[in-house]
């Protein structure tokens, strides 16, 4: 301190104290200090309103007014400087108000010397200068976005940033004196008291914490607790630092649930595969024999059959649809056409308890969508509702144009700036249990008694919804009924209208290469061709393909090939054969009708796919189109 001069004022009326003062500060050791007197109220508050003094010594008499007023009226007029108080007898009471009032120190004169003197004006300064520090630190962590609070002990809240106001929506002044259990509540506080445990012990902890704030909302924190000791005149105490990470977790909820259904579609679609494969010379069968076989026993049983292959095939698409990799004839459409044929079925078949009542505006955009699977995806929807409302209710569909946004998209982890019509079915039914809210698009997962439902619903609606580019929200609550919204990408351009299905030609002894490594499959489709007209020749995998092609070539009409098999897969057989004819005309056929594997083989020139299982209709349908060039 000896290259600093400070600058020291002394107001006091007694011209003999200035003398014994200024004789003191020549005897100081360290602090270099420069006196100057003033000996009125007056003169010393016009000297402290000038600013230009580092400490000021303010004796308690003064004629006229007394130091303790000057002191205040200093304080409230925000000095800067430190102020000594200096009294005549020690009288305790006064010094006590000097302290209170702002007083960095009280000297007594009877007992002053130099060495008290400077000791009490060099540590007046420091305690000042920390004091700054400390304001300006304060600043900073009301600048930081983390929550950031002192407690002691006992809990009680000692300091309060800005951030912590924002996040738990108490005031600094609401705050400061309560017990932290007083602003939020715990959602589990066996796990904060095991956190103090670790904090005594260790002089930290850190961890996660779920909390609701004053206004009902629900977070999660990543907490981090520090022991402190002498804060703000507390001999212990701990600061928290609480990082709002209630989105981010939202975030890695969605993914991580993304990552398991994408893992469990792996499983299903080759499950589905194996299952195709198995239902497609079913369904053939059972086809020829109903037109061959006349008894009555035949006619009552085939139906039978043929209906319960058809449904095992649709229960393989609906697993198809969950692996987003399935992609039917899709088309520019309007939404109020589903909704009006879902409409007709709802009145037919549902309870007359259920009121439904739909809500779709006339300037709806449209959407480019494959009808009968946005069918199935509304129709499994409403059928829940239905399901949720046993005693009857409100089952509502609507729709609306609906723009994403960067903000909005941040939020959602499927969502994408742009357009999208948005698809709402809500109900007033028993709710959806949040323990089980993540859990609902999984396939086979039910809630519902064992024969009422095979938990493929709403895994189909989401991998439907997804293969469209879309996403699904969920809002639910038990007592209070659940909303189920579709945000499907909306298009600019006007809907296209369906054309009338065309007749299935038969065929003229046209020679079909059927390619497959099924042999139950090989010799059902060569049946079937052969009943309807076509003469057909048979190839296990792709390297014989190659050569009854290469025998036949010119006779060979139409290639039907499936695009997995062993020795060699479907696209290098469909290669092999271009490079054998350019022209030839192939029909793919899989049990995974993968939107990447239907991109593929019509890049290399495949006319048609086919997906299993078909019916003997679909299968000479596209045989007819593919070999007449339409």
């Amino acid at each position: 301190m000896k290259n600093n001069l400070i600058k020291v004022l002394l107001i006091d009326d007694d011209e003999d104290d200035y003398i014994l003062t200024r004789d003191w500060f020549k005897e100081f050791q360290v602090a270099a200090c420069a006196l100057e007197w003033v000996n009125s109220y007056q003169a010393g508050r016009d000297a402290i309103l000038t600013g230009q003094y580092d400490v000021y010594l303010v004796d308690y008499r003064l004629g006229e007014g007394n130091g303790l007023e000057l002191l205040r009226e200093a304080i409230n007029n925000v000095c800067a400087a430190p102020i000594i108080f200096l009294t005549g007898q020690g009288d305790r009471e006064i010094d006590i108000e000097a302290m209170k009032a702002g007083a960095a120190d009280y000297l007594e004169k009877s007992q002053l010397a130099a060495p008290l003197l400077e000791r009490s004006i060099r540590y007046a300064l420091e305690r000042k200068q920390n004091e700054k520090k400390i304001r300006e630190q304060a600043a900073l962590l009301d600048v930081a976005t983390d929550a950031i609070f002192v407690q002691d002990l006992d809990h009680k809240i000692l300091f309060w940033n800005k951030a912590a106001e924002l996040l738990y929506k108490w005031k600094k002044e609401e705050a400061i004196g309560k017990k932290a259990l007083e602003l939020w509540q715990e959602k589990d506080l066996s796990k904060l008291q095991a956190a103090f445990s670790i904090l005594m012990k260790n002089c930290a902890w850190e961890g996660e914490l779920q909390q609701i704030t004053k206004t009902g909302q629900e977070i999660t924190v990543e907490s981090r607790w520090t022991l402190v000791r002498d804060f703000d005149h507390n001999s212990q105490c701990f600061l928290v630092v609480n990082t709002d990470i209630t989105q981010k977790k939202l975030l890695e909820s969605q993914f991580l649930r993304a990552q398991r259904l994408e893992s469990i579609g792996t499983l299903a679609s080759g499950i589905a595969h194996d299952l195709n494969n198995v239902l497609a010379p079913i369904l053939m069968t059972a086809q020829l024999l109903e037109s061959q076989l006349d008894d009555e026993r035949s006619k009552r049983l085939l139906p039978i059959l043929i209906t319960n292959a058809k449904r095992g095939a649709n229960l393989v698409k609906q697993v198809l649809s969950f692996t987003r990799g399935m992609e039917g004839d899709r088309t520019l459409l309007q939404f109020k056409h589903i909704v009006r044929e879902i409409q007709q079925v709802m009145r037919e078949t549902f309870p007359k308890s259920i009121e439904v009542s739909t809500s779709i505006p006339t300037n709806l955009w449209t959407i480019y969508a494959d009808p009968t699977q946005l069918h199935q995806v509304l129709m499994n929807l409403c059928v829940n509702a239905r399901d949720a409302m046993p005693m009857g209710g409100s089952l509502t569909i609507s729709a609306e144009n609906f723009s994403v946004d960067e903000n909005y998209a941040r939020m959602h982890f499927d969502a994408r700036i742009g357009a999208y019509v948005a698809i709402t079915v809500s109900d007033t039914g028993f709710g959806i249990n949040a323990g089980i809210l993540d859990r609902i698009f999984e396939p086979f997962y039910t809630t519902k008694e064992f024969g009422k439902g095979t938990g493929l619903g709403l895994s189909t609606v989401l991998g439907i919804v997804k293969s469209h580019g879309g996403f699904i929200n969920v809002y639910s609550e038990l007592g209070n009924g659940s909303q189920f919204k579709v945000f499907l990408p909306a298009q600019q351009t006007p809907e296209t209208t369906e054309e009338p299905d065309k007749e299935f030609p038969s065929g003229n002894g046209e020679l079909i290469l059927v390619v497959d490594d099924e042999d139950s499959i090989r010799d059902i489709t060569k049946t079937s061709l052969e009943t309807h007209n076509y003469k057909a020749i048979t190839a296990c995998d792709g390297i014989e393909a190659i050569a009854l092609y290469a025998e036949h070539r010119d006779k060979i009409s139409v290639v039907l090939t499936d695009m997995l098999m062993p020795s060699m897969d479907g696209l290098t057989t469909i290669r092999t054969l271009k490079k054998i004819n350019p022209h030839v005309k192939i029909i793919a056929v899989s049990g995974l009708a993968s939107t990447e594997k239907v991109n593929a083989a019509t890049d290399i020139g495949v006319k048609a796919f086919l997906s299993k299982p078909y019916t003997a209709k679909q299968l000479l349908q596209t045989i007819g189109v593919v070999k007449n060039g339409k």
